[in-house]
């Protein structure tokens, strides 16, 4: 048997245990963070605090979503290496922040412009990630804690929870911006007002800040003292994701005794799946993951070279953490790059009735096509993984699986822009980023891509909207007079390269609360119909308290 890490050792009666005894156990808690209901609060509300983000636009819950298996229905393309999109190498991946540099000022992609970034993977579940060592796709989360503050080991053994916990907060792509520091994200905590910007919290987190109304106040009900740190973040996010066991599933309940919690062709695939199709092998009961990385053809290992980045191992060269099935059947994608959208009959279980993916280079010798055993119906295999190992409380999202409502689920990026763009001389219409939440009293950021480089910018800004007019060759979708009329030049050369952001902050004015302004930009371009400007769309900005 190869080396196994304690925690690992630990986790053997789960993997190895008897099908008809199989139980999914409380995930392992190491002793250097003890669970307890303060710190689970503590971590729910920090996993689903925006304000935790850069730019107050994404929490970790933006991404993990209960009802989709905490994974991110909202995937888009990601145009991969070849940095073009509707090639071969594409992803389906979560949208993050748009990018940042060291002071917050929004900067373009070459890919998107001024629009969110696009995580690397697919966001993958965390229900695995309870019970495993080393995890992420790659596995760079690793088991042994090192408080990012300190560099000294916080948890020797059992603690990649708490490692995989604060990678995201401070990426520039998910969360962060260019080199953020726990300095800053402490410093925004501490001023932040406790999930300011989400609504229809569970009573657990709506009760948790009616005792505690503040971040050091919950920090020290959780830990003693109101220090904020990235240890403590870590422990207490750990601590609430402990808490999110899917184990009321028609199979747990089948498992336990009841014969008719599973239909008989669920039946059927469950005994397919542990037995001639070998899926167990992998997916091995009661987590359904073997906690290991495997190579399934699907990507040349160009693309993403997976476990090999983080072990350097030519033998890990493609390879992948295997995901658990456990609500596999609430998912909208599938694999590390979102490649299929359903689990049957079109996707995934054509992999698997083929041997594998087409990229023969290290994939792994477990896969043999379906199609060659006698007996395989995959329509009940995939009846019992979509089905029988859905649990309602995840699906329905009721405790310990609720959620608050946030802001970004209500106001995803563009949802508040009306009325119509003039395109430039190039024909390409310019854009306006206009999604950070506007909060009375803080900064508000909006920027313009995709005009005329070296050119003449106008932001403007107005109380009301109007049904489009031309002004002066800009097409206008904010009503005279303006409240706020500044100009600018453009960076870039190119006919599509310009861009900018400006920073402001907000009147701490409470008459302005709940108003509504208006804001639009246009560019000076010769070659836009009319010869004069292109114009972006209108957006709505609503201020908040």
């Amino acid at each position: 048997m190869p080396f196994l890490r304690l925690s690992q050792l630990l986790l053997l009666p789960l993997y190895f245990a008897a099908p008809a005894a199989a139980q999914l156990g409380p995930p392992p808690q190491p002793p250097e963070n003890p669970s307890t209901p303060d710190k689970v609060v503590l971590g729910k509300l920090l996993f689903w605090e925006e304000q935790l983000s850069s730019d107050n636009t994404v929490a970790c819950g933006t991404c993990h979503i209960p009802a989709f298996s905490f994974t991110d229905n909202r995937e888009l393309v990601n145009p991969g290496q070849d940095h073009l999109f509707g090639t071969l190498d594409d992803a389906n991946t979560s949208p993050g922040v748009v990018r940042m540099d060291a002071n917050l000022r929004y900067q373009p992609t070459p890919d998107l412009g001024l629009r969110p970034q696009q995580t690397r993977r697919r966001t993958n579940d965390i229900f695995g990630s309870l019970y495993q060592a080393d995890i992420f796709w790659d596995g760079r989360a690793f088991d042994q804690f090192i408080d990012p503050e300190t560099g000294l080991v916080s948890i020797v053994t059992g603690g990649a929870l708490e490692s995989q916990a604060l990678v995201p907060i401070l990426s520039p792509i998910e969360m962060g911006h260019q080199d953020r520091d726990w300095a800053q994200v402490r410093a925004k905590l501490q001023s932040a007002v406790p999930m300011r910007l989400a609504s229809n919290l569970p009573p657990d987190m709506a009760s948790a800040i009616a005792l505690h109304p503040t971040y050091p106040d919950l920090f020290a009900a959780a830990f003693g003292t109101p220090d904020i740190t990235a240890e403590r973040i870590a422990y207490a996010i750990a601590a609430y994701e402990r808490e999110l066991v899917p184990d009321q599933t028609p199979w747990d309940d089948y498992m336990n005794g009841n014969t008719a919690a599973m239909t008989p062709e669920q039946i059927d695939g469950w005994n397919q799946f542990n037995g001639i199709a070998r899926c167990h092998l992998c997916h091995t009961p009661p987590i359904f993951s073997d906690g290991s990385f495997h190579n399934n053809g699907l990507r040349p290992v160009a693309w993403d070279g997976g476990r090999e980045e983080v072990t350097h191992d030519p033998n890990d060269r493609g390879k992948f953490k295997t995901p658990s099935l456990r609500n596999a059947g609430l998912r909208t994608s599938f694999y590390h790059n979102g490649f299929f959208q359903q689990l049957w009959p079109q996707g995934v279980s054509n992999i698997y009735w083929g041997g594998g993916g087409g990229f023969a280079d290290n994939r792994d010798p477990l896969l043999v096509p379906l199609s060659t055993i006698p007996g395989i119906n995959l329509q009940n295999i995939f009846d019992f993984v979509g089905n029988a190992l859905t649990d309602p409380r995840v699906a329905n999202e009721t405790y310990p699986f609720d959620r608050p409502t946030l802001y970004s689920n209500l106001h995803p990026f563009s949802s508040n822009l009306y009325g119509t763009a003039n395109p430039g001389g190039s024909g390409v219409l310019p854009k306006i980023t206009a999604h950070m939440p506007a909060i009375i009293g803080e900064e508000f950021q909006i920027g313009v891509s995709d005009g005329l480089g070296g050119a003449i910018a106008h932001f403007g800004a107005s109380v009301g909207q109007a049904p489009g007019f031309f002004r002066q060759g800009a097409l206008m979708n904010i009503s005279l007079p303006l409240s706020q009329h500044l100009t600018f030049p453009l960076p870039g050369v190119g006919a599509t390269d310009g861009w900018k952001a400006i920073r402001f902050t907000l009147p701490s004015n409470p008459n302005f609360v709940g108003r509504n302004f208006y804001m639009q930009w246009w560019v000076e371009d010769p070659g836009a119909p009319g010869g004069v400007a292109s114009a972006t769309q209108g957006a709505i900005i609503e201020i908040l308290p």
